[in-house]
């Protein structure tokens, strides 16, 4: 067995130290299990996969409640085990994409900042039965020094009766110190979150938790499943300097300070592209407000143009993983994680200012997006917290290329087949194409603008022609459309394999 004893500063815990096998052992059928993790960062692992080899033999399923999306040892083992009766507040796993796709398992897709609270509330048929946190030690109170997310730990820890405790040995001991851990009341007795500037400290350094709680102990060395991002390409780098040439555009009018406001961005591979572009910019003295720290940030911060950074998660490539651990020491004075209901936190977005960007899926010619839904029926992944930021930030981005599928598919259509972020959330879109800035504008206005601007060539006299033909229908109504036609593009590519005609 591995040995962690040296991770553990109250000895009274090394007796309830055991195998995976035993700690999965308690788990119950219908039980709901909250579990640390946010993206593939500071998840259980060896207990989930203990726990799915056991439901293989004994058939039964659990609700699982995390912070985000987790990696193949959780949410995959337990998906290729027909193990998950319900799943919140969001996921990535290929497995359990076609488990939710196709009927096996209930996803509750939801904003992330709500998701802790609300399981506080019972509104999901209970409080947590058993909490499965990742932890790089144990204090002598019994606290829990976390790894490299918080997510929704702190308050399924705080909900729980029983906490199992994976101590994972890959996880390196500097990380302690990066935590600020603050759980707010709830209603009627919740404050003002005492947060004002990016880098404020709050909390503890460790989830609370203490020597009652802990149930079992067990050690894990498997590391953080990371993934790599997709190499910066034309179309990504057109978006970042698109980005960076519109916010220089708002300093000169007075809309916004030379040093910019706290950015926040989305995850995955547009998104940490578009961070990247800040590194040969003129920006200086840059904040971050955000979800996931990726490898961007850690760029921002090596180029010396990083002021702080503050997330719920590392999100790193292997590379950068590599990067983070090496420099570990650095990267403490530059950057903090917070428990995700902090941290994307729609009273802290506001109050400080945000400036938002995520990516979409498609969006429509009046500025509504899509961010979750392929076609308009197949989950992808989730909303995130993505809705958190874009409803209230300062100003808000959303990013997508112009097409996909090599051009089988226009992401700029009449109507969007799902809507996550309304035509009030959002300021401006930028594809490669363009940028377009729709604040203050009708949504006819806003439909001209984001066809010249956004949607591809291919696409734009297609879009033109639905909307002229809508405005004479419909006699220029607020919003033309023509409802036998909106979705038109959507079934036709489901149809033929193509939105062209």
């Amino acid at each position: 067995m591995i040995d962690i004893q040296d991770r553990i500063r109250n000895k009274i815990l090394l007796d309830r130290i055991v195998t995976a096998e035993e700690a999965a052992a308690i788990i119950k059928p219908n039980m709901n299990v909250g579990t640390s993790g946010f993206t593939p960062a500071g998840y259980p692992k060896a207990v989930p996969m203990a726990l799915a080899k056991r439901i293989s033999k004994e058939h039964f399923q659990i609700n699982l409640w995390t912070g985000a999306s987790v990696g193949q040892e959780l949410d995959g083992s337990l998906a290729a085990v027909n193990g998950i009766a319900r799943r919140m507040p969001y996921q990535t796993n290929g497995d359990l994409r076609k488990s939710l796709n196709s009927g096996k398992v209930n996803y509750f897709d939801l904003h992330l900042s709500e998701s802790a609270q609300l399981t506080r509330y019972g509104f999901f048929g209970g409080k947590v039965d058993v909490a499965i946190v990742e932890a790089c030690a144990i204090t002598e109170e019994g606290h829990l020094i976390p790894t490299t997310s918080m997510g929704n730990t702190a308050s399924y820890v705080q909900s729980a009766d029983i906490v199992i405790v994976e101590i994972n040995t890959s996880q390196p001991l500097a990380l302690e110190g990066m935590h600020d851990v603050y759980v707010p009341l709830d209603p009627p007795h919740r404050q003002p979150i005492p947060i004002v500037k990016v880098d404020d400290r709050i909390g503890t350094p460790y989830i609370p938790c203490g020597l009652d709680k802990i149930k079992y102990i067990v050690p894990c060395d498997i590391p953080d499943d990371v993934r790599d991002f997709a190499p910066i390409d034309d179309n990504s780098k057109t978006m970042s300097e698109l980005a960076i040439e519109f916010f220089k555009h708002e300093i000169k009018a007075g809309r916004l300070p030379k040093d910019l406001l706290p950015l926040q961005s989305g995850v995955g591979s547009v998104a940490n592209a578009v961070i990247s572009g800040f590194v040969d910019s003129d920006f200086k003295n840059l904040e971050v407000y955000t979800e996931v720290i990726q490898d961007g940030m850690l760029d921002l911060a090596d180029a010396g143009k990083l002021k702080f950074a503050s997330g719920t998660s590392f999100s790193p490539s292997p590379e950068g993983q590599k990067r983070l651990y090496a420099n570990i020491e650095k990267y403490r004075s530059k950057m903090m994680l917070r428990p995700q209901e902090i941290a994307n936190s729609p009273e802290i977005a506001r109050r400080i200012g945000i400036i938002a960007m995520n990516t979409a899926i498609e969006f429509d010619i009046y500025g509504h997006v899509n961010s979750t839904h392929i076609m308009g029926s197949k989950m992808m992944n989730g909303i995130g917290g993505s809705g958190d930021f874009a409803r209230n930030a300062y100003l808000t981005l959303f990013f997508s290329t112009s097409v996909a599928k090599g051009g089988l598919i226009s992401s700029v259509v009449p109507m969007c087949s799902h809507i996550d972020h309304t035509e009030h959330d959002v300021d401006v879109f930028i594809t490669e194409r363009g940028l377009a800035d729709v604040r203050g504008l009708s949504p006819r206005e806003r439909a001209r603008v984001i066809i010249e601007k956004c949607a591809h060539p291919d696409y734009q006299p297609m879009l033109t022609d639905y909307l002229d033909r809508a405005e004479k229908a419909t006699k220029f109504a607020h919003t033309p459309h023509l409802l036998d036609e909106a979705l038109s593009w959507h079934a036709r590519f489901l149809q033929t394999g193509t939105m062209k005609k």
